[in-house]
């Protein structure tokens, strides 16, 4: 396929992954674990998009991590955070949290709480090299910052307080009230990746709810609305 060629193409949230057991309700974007989908191995460098609820005072135990940036972003509740760097935090709504798995880490994460649920995306991307000192950075964009526009999270270049990755994307939130409309070029030697992370949102006039998809290949302008209120994520991508 041409890179000029435009296409928008909506990935149905309904075909997703799905692993349910007593703890976690995961919905998987990508292939993951026991869900296979040789059409959905990932897009450009982004590999892993999961959708992760867990209940009160459960979570991942320690497990280890390579060569990978990985990026959680808590929608409602709290993480928490160990590893083996000797450090640990408490991820909540509006934080971003970026880790450069490198030559390795261990590390476990649990719901802070003991009486609410914790929501929370979790993304994986491939590094632009390997063999990364591993690392974590965690800032927090409060919502007024990504209310009706888009706000950029992370990014190569850490340009507008973002945090850094190291892959030759710019990742951008929005929080979207009805009425609400915000536009983005993909340009032509680029690629985009829309998540509805909560709500409803309208793409170029494509109805999508939470866990739809939308891959972009070309140049496009993208509109996006809703006509209640949602929370997207924008992946801009080499």
């Amino acid at each position: 396929m041409s890179q000029n060629t435009k296409t928008l193409v909506v990935h149905d949230g309904r075909s997703r992954g799905h692993t349910k057991i007593s703890w976690l309700d995961s919905y998987h974007t990508f292939s993951f674990g026991n869900f296979y989908d040789p059409n959905y191995m990932g897009f450009r460098s982004l590999r892993v998009i999961n959708d992760d609820t867990v209940i009160p005072g459960a979570g991942f135990g320690t497990h280890g991590h390579r060569d990978m940036e990985i990026l959680t972003y808590v929608l409602s509740g709290a993480l928490e955070h160990k590893d083996s760097l000797g450090t640990g935090s408490v991820i909540r709504p509006g934080d971003a949290q970026i880790m450069s798995a490198g030559t390795g880490i261990t590390h476990s994460e649990y719901n802070h709480s003991q009486t609410e649920s914790v929501h929370f995306l979790q993304i994986w991307m491939l590094p632009n090299e390997l063999g990364l000192k591993p690392r974590y950075e965690q800032k927090n964009f409060p919502a007024e910052e990504k209310r009706g526009q888009l706000r950029l999270i992370a990014a190569k270049d850490a340009r507008d307080g973002a945090v850094k990755v190291y892959q030759d994307l710019d990742l951008y939130a929005s929080v979207l009230e009805k009425g609400d409309v915000v536009t983005f070029e993909v340009q032509r030697d680029r690629y985009a990746w829309l998540h509805v992370a909560q709500g409803v949102a309208t793409v170029n006039g494509k109805e999508l709810k939470a866990g739809d998809g939308v891959q972009v290949s070309g140049e496009e302008t993208l509109e996006i609305s809703s006509n209640a209120s949602g929370e997207i994520l924008l992946f801009d991508l080499g």
